[in-house]
């Protein structure tokens, strides 16, 4: 099969194509054909070095975490997915080869059947960023009526999943991101957005319940300047968690709660997810579109930080 992998951590360019054999499933897993896989962060940060690089048993290695395709093979007869099936999910990468190939092989807890509505270069721009905003606003903060919002980088791939979702629990979304974003923020559910180009939200924004902090502190101490603006035992929930080393510290000498996440390939979640993008309560953005073999383009285009949703690496032809 077809694959885009890397010998070594480093730039872009250290991915080059590799001719690999096919994936062999082993207990409840199914092999997909993969037709788009989408492009996170985190796979730009393991490319270089960081994220889950130390968990890369041996090189050449393929990444990529989430996909949507159509199932080649079953782990048995009864199994509810058939050869045939069109289905999203995410790879534990790098404990198991990615999806920047045309197959993989996934475990049956991990994927979804693909909503209809959504093309597979949509849906594979879903998995992780839809269940990592998921688990931060819906599991951790507990999105409800009333309750106020703030989410940082609110037009990436998990942020702009995350306003929708708050939204539609019934928060206040106050969210972060450039002017151009502002009309589109608010059209997926934002009732305030801060451009973070001229304002600087502390200025604008005070006593929310909760912050959705897809920053941290790699840039103008975002993170620790989200503490002020929160009420007295508000909840900062924390994504790029190797971003603020002192997190915990920090935020208990402002006398606020604060948590870090760790996304779960969660099949069932993805499965409700599914649903509501089905019933248009939920959109996907995609911002570009790449070929696989231009993978060291996506991963250039990821790690500017201006991506309006998800980038998506077109990798088979349906059929």
């Amino acid at each position: 099969m077809r694959a885009m992998v890397i010998a070594a951590t480093g730039g872009p360019e250290v991915f080059t194509p590799a001719d690999l054999p096919m994936p062999t499933k082993v207990s409840a897993e199914v092999v997909v054909k993969i037709i788009a896989a989408g492009v996170n962060p985190i796979d730009a940060k393991t490319r270089s070095g960081a994220g889950s690089s130390a968990a890369i048993a041996n090189f050449p290695v393929v990444l990529g975490a989430d996909f949507s395709g159509i199932i080649v093979e079953s782990p048995y007869e009864s199994c509810p997915f058939k050869p045939g099936d069109e289905v999203f999910g995410m790879v534990a990468v790098p404990r198991l080869a990615g999806t920047y190939a045309e197959y993989a092989s996934v475990p049956t807890m991990s994927i979804a059947r693909k909503p209809a509505r959504l093309t597979h270069v949509e849906a594979a721009g879903v998995p992780l960023a839809a269940l990592t905003a998921w688990g931060m606003v819906v599991d951790v903060a507990k999105a409800h009526e009333a309750q106020r919002v703030l989410i940082h980088a609110a037009s990436g791939g998990v942020g702009h999943f995350a306003v929708q979702f708050a939204a539609y629990f019934g928060a206040h979304v106050i969210a972060t991101g450039s002017a151009r974003n502002e009309s589109w923020l608010r059209e997926l559910g934002a009732a305030e957005v801060v451009d973070h180009n001229t304002t600087r939200f502390e200025d604008v924004v005070s006593r929310v319940d909760v912050v959705i902090d897809l920053i941290g502190n790699v840039q103008d101490d975002t993170g620790t300047r989200s503490l002020s603006v929160l009420r007295s035992g508000g909840l900062l929930v924390n994504a790029p968690s190797g971003s603020w080393p002192t997190l915990m510290e920090d935020a208990a000498a402002a006398g606020v709660r604060a948590t870090t996440y760790k996304t779960s390939p969660d099949g069932s979640t993805l499965a409700i997810i599914g649903r509501l993008l089905d019933s248009g309560d939920v959109h996907v953005t995609v911002d570009h579109v790449f070929d696989l073999e231009h993978v060291a383009e996506a991963h250039t285009a990821i790690e500017t930080g201006r991506t309006r949703g998800k980038i998506v690496l077109s990798v088979s032809e349906l059929g």
